[in-house]
């Protein structure tokens, strides 16, 4: 009897292998309605952010992510350009997440929002991939920020120390020196690797600052992830979502990773365009609730881990529209950032370069990574610079008398030397330690 059942088995184990490779059936929607840049279907059930193609009769896939719904309908926004769609295209829902490529073999390429190479050197060399949701470290388990971080700024190193997992924004309007001070921030850093998200901004900008600010040393150990201004607005909130889980995989290795993105304003003004489109309504100047929800999503998955091995030290540059301090994105950037650097257009204007506006600009963290002499030093020279720029129209237009006020005197025998302490050539690096030294023998010629 075992033997006649062996013999069955047998027989049967090729049936059984096909059924196993017959496909198995896939629901599919269609499309409905198209407005400006929201796809509407109906047809089949995707979960909320979940991916699919729409398939064109010429079999052109476009590939969309679900971004809302209303009862049957569903509202799409697609990834790349939306030619050719017309009514009644089919909408096949994809599995799984999107996956993007990882590993030291990325260093030196240049990606854009999909992960996908922009530099035309050959296909990329991952040694792993992984999904763009990352795990989520519990604030109570991260490890404390304790470490300083040599940016190569000297007015940064010395008067806004930097901590190793601490995330500042770079606020600036248009024009005075922001992606400058980002590419010698990449040149210069002592962190191991350098990510650097390009979101939003111009095609052109996006090869100079490859090219020219970056340079070659720079882009050797950095990745960049670009996405310009013509891109998509649901690619650009990728290549910022992809630079910061590239940034996390290195992080996870134990590498202190620095991170570069510019802009947070560019990736809030996608995601306003992409609630807009689906119909929520607007709230503070224009941008709807989910624009200030996506801001701290993406900011606090920076930092230090667990093990305090790894780190991801962020830097955002925020514009401000008009040089407006208090524009929604700049203020809500503010308050969920452990510090921020404000160029200010007035320097950049007289030719200082880094443009930082020291008296706007502040560390968080700076209290925790260097020592009490240090803090000193750091706020006499503020309060010194403070009184110079109170001072400034009197003392131009010959209007103040020396003698009359000992700390104006002084900041007047100063004010040379400590504007030259803060301005810094394109090429030239200081070290954190030789920043704190000149930072001292400055301080050491109020005694004279």
């Amino acid at each position: 009897m075992s033997l006649k059942r062996l013999a069955l088995t047998e027989r049967l184990e090729p049936y059984q292998s096909a059924l196993n490779s017959c496909p198995t059936m896939q629901v599919e929607g269609r499309l409905t309605r198209v407005i400006g840049l929201t796809l509407e279907a109906v047809g089949c059930r995707m979960a909320l952010g979940q991916r699919c193609q729409v398939i064109l009769d010429n079999l052109q896939k476009i590939e969309a992510e679900v971004m809302g719904f209303d009862e049957e309908k569903i509202y799409l926004m697609p990834l790349m350009a939306t030619q050719s769609i017309h009514p009644g295209a089919r909408v096949l829902p994809l599995e799984g997440e999107s996956l993007i490529p990882v590993g030291f073999n990325l260093l030196g390429r240049v990606l854009n929002g999909l992960g996908k190479p922009l530099d035309g050197k050959g296909p990329l060399k991952p040694d792993d991939y992984v999904g763009l949701t990352g795990h989520p470290i519990n604030p109570l388990q991260r490890f404390p920020i304790k470490e300083p971080l040599d940016v190569g700024i000297r007015a940064i190193n010395a008067l806004l120390s930097v901590g190793n997992g601490q995330r500042l924004g770079l606020f600036a309007g248009s024009g005075v020196g922001k992606s400058v001070l980002l590419g010698m921030m990449t040149r210069f850093t002592s962190a191991d690797i350098t990510v650097v998200g390009l979101v939003g901004e111009r095609g052109r900008e996006v090869k100079e600052f490859i090219e020219q600010t970056l340079g070659e040393e720079g882009l050797k150990r950095s990745v960049v992830v670009a996405a310009p201004a013509d891109d998509s607005p649901v690619l650009r909130l990728r290549a910022a979502i992809v630079c910061t889980r590239i940034a996390e995989y290195f992080r996870d290795q134990g590498k202190r990773v620095l991170l570069l993105m510019d802009s947070l304003t560019r990736y809030a003004q996608a995601q306003r365009e992409i609630a807009l489109a689906i119909g929520e309504p607007p709230a503070t100047k224009g941008y709807p609730p989910s624009v200030f929800a996506k801001i701290p999503q993406l900011v606090e998955r920076a930092g230090t881990d667990e093990s305090g091995q790894g780190s991801i030290t962020a830097f955002y540059t925020v514009l401000t529209e008009g040089d407006d301090q208090q524009e929604p994105i700049a203020d809500a950037s503010r308050a969920i950032l452990d510090g921020h650097v404000v160029l200010s257009r007035k320097l950049a204007e007289s030719g200082h370069y880094p443009a930082i506006d020291i008296e706007a600009s502040i560390s968080r963290a700076m209290p925790q990574i260097v020592d009490e002499n240090h803090i000193e030093m750091a706020q006499q020279f503020k309060k010194i610079y403070s009184v110079y720029q109170k001072n400034r129209d009197l003392i131009s237009i010959g209007a103040y008398q020396q003698g009359s006020d000992p700390a104006t005197d002084e900041a007047i025998r100063l004010n040379p030397a400590m504007m030259q302490f803060l301005q810094q050539g394109l090429r030239e690096s200081e070290s954190l330690a030789k920043s704190v030294e000149r930072l001292q023998a400055l301080m050491a010629e109020r005694q004279l």
